[in-house]
C-alpha cells in the first residue's frame, strides 16, 4: 500500500487495480512515442511545444497562450500538489494535449481539489505520461516545434493510421487563435478607483488584471478587436497589450487600434504577444523562432546595463530590432540566444516586453515593470 502522499500513475478510474489506458503521441516527421493515458480518452492535434518550469502546471495549462499547442513538461515529476482554481490562469485548460514523464496520481497538498488526471479528463484534454519527455524535448529543440497528434484510447492503437494523421495535421497558426480564447464581452476589474487602465485581451493571463487591480487601478478588459474610439470612450490614462496565443500577424485590426492609440499620446504597455503587435504598430517586423522560450527561467539583460533578470516567458515569436524605426530602440535581449526581449520608444512612453513580468508562476524580478508603467499614466 503507497502512502497517501506518494506518486503513482493511475488509471482512468483512479484505482490501481483497473485498465491503464494507452496512449502514442505523434509528430508530423513520424516521430512516435508511446506510454500509458490520463485525462480524457481523446484525441487532439495541435502544435508540440515544451516547458522547462519545474513548477506551475496549474498557470500553464491555463494559459491562453498555450491555446492550439501540445504542451511537453520537461520537469520529470507533474501533478505532485495536485489543482488548485486559485492558480488558475483563465477559466479553463488552454491547451490542446498533456505530456509528462511520470504523473502524480496521489497529490498531497493542502489547498488541492483534486488530481491532474480528473481535471483533464473532466475538461476533455488527453494526457500522455511514461514517455521520454527528454528525448523528445531535444527532437524539437533540433527540429524545431511543429504538429503533431496525441491519442488516448480505451481500445487498441492503429499506430499506422496515427502516424499518417500526424503528417496532415494543421498548423494551428494558421487559424486566429486570439479569437478563440479573448473575452467577447468587456469586463471591468476593481471599478471605482480613480484611475482607469484598458487591457487589450488578446489572450490576457490573470495575473496581469490582478498586477494592475492589486496597484490601486480600474481595469478595463476589452475583446481584441475593440477598436480605438470604443477604447478611448472609457478615458483610460494608459492601455496595455496583452499576451496571448499565434502568430501576432494575423492580428491586423489590433494593430491597426494600438496605432491610434499611440497617436493619442497615451501610455502603452505591452506583454508577450503585446510585444510583438507593439512593434508592428511601430513599423517593425516579427518572426518565428525555432522552437520558442516557454518555462520560467530564461535570463533577460537591460540594454545598455549589466542588469539580468530572470523571467517567466511562453512565446514562440520575436521582434526583429534590425527592423525597429529610427524612434524605437531594444529594452532587454535573452541572455541565452540573444533574441529581443522588449523594446521601447527613445521619447514618447510606449514600451513592451517579451516576458511576464507579473510571472505566474516564476520569479518576480520584473513585477516593478508595472510600477514603472503606472508613473507614466500621470
Amino acid at each position: 500500500m503507497r502512502h497517501p502522499g506518494t506518486c503513482a500513475i493511475l488509471p482512468r478510474n483512479g484505482t490501481e487495480e483497473g485498465p491503464i489506458r494507452k496512449a502514442v503521441l505523434a509528430l508530423a516527421d513520424g516521430f512516435v512515442q508511446e506510454g500509458v493515458g490520463f485525462g480524457a480518452s481523446a484525441k487532439a492535434g495541435g502544435e508540440v511545444v515544451f516547458n522547462t518550469g519545474m513548477v506551475g502546471y496549474p498557470e500553464s495549462i491555463t494559459d491562453p497562450s498555450y491555446h492550439g499547442q501540445i504542451l511537453c513538461q520537461t520537469y520529470p515529476l507533474v501533478g505532485n500538489y495536485g489543482v488548485d482554481p486559485a492558480r488558475f490562469e483563465s477559466e479553463k485548460p488552454r491547451i490542446a494535449g498533456y505530456i509528462v514523464s511520470e504523473l502524480c496520481g496521489r497529490p498531497s497538498h493542502a489547498t488541492s481539489v483534486k488530481t491532474l488526471d480528473e481535471w483533464l479528463r473532466e475538461n476533455g484534454i488527453p494526457g500522455i505520461a511514461g514517455v521520454d519527455t527528454r528525448a523528445l524535448t531535444k527532437k524539437l529543440r533540433a527540429g524545431g516545434v511543429m504538429p503533431g497528434l496525441l491519442l488516448v484510447s480505451d481500445g487498441p492503437i492503429n499506430l499506422a493510421k496515427v502516424r499518417r494523421e500526424a503528417r496532415a495535421a494543421p498548423d494551428p497558426n494558421v487559424r486566429d487563435l486570439v479569437a478563440e480564447v479573448a473575452t467577447e464581452e468587456i469586463r471591468i476589474y476593481n471599478p471605482g478607483a480613480r484611475t482607469t487602465v484598458v487591457v487589450i485581451d488578446c489572450g490576457v493571463k490573470m495575473g496581469i488584471v490582478r498586477a494592475l487591480a492589486g496597484r490601486g487601478v480600474s481595469v478595463v478588459r476589452v475583446p481584441a478587436a475593440t477598436d480605438a474610439a470604443r477604447i478611448l470612450s472609457f478615458s483610460p490614462k494608459g492601455v496595455v497589450i496583452s499576451n496571448g496565443p499565434g502568430d501576432p500577424k494575423r492580428l491586423g485590426a489590433t494593430v491597426l487600434t494600438v496605432r491610434r492609440i499611440m497617436r493619442e499620446g497615451l501610455p502603452v504597455f505591452g506583454i508577450c504577444l503585446g510585444n510583438q503587435v507593439l512593434a508592428l504598430a511601430a513599423g517593425a517586423d516579427t518572426y518565428k523562432l525555432k522552437f520558442g522560450h516557454r518555462g520560467q527561467n530564461q535570463p533577460c539583460l537591460e540594454e545598455g546595463t549589466k542588469r539580468c533578470f530572470i523571467t517567466s516567458q511562453n512565446h514562440g515569436y520575436a521582434v526583429d530590432t534590425r527592423t525597429l524605426p529610427r524612434d524605437w530602440v531594444a529594452w532587454f535581449r535573452n541572455a541565452n540566444d540573444g533574441t529581443n526581449e522588449g523594446i521601447r520608444h527613445r521619447r514618447r512612453p510606449f514600451a513592451s516586453v517579451q516576458f511576464h513580468p507579473e510571472a505566474c508562476p516564476g520569479p518576480t524580478d520584473t513585477a516593478f515593470l508595472f510600477d514603472r508603467f503606472l508613473e507614466t499614466l500621470g
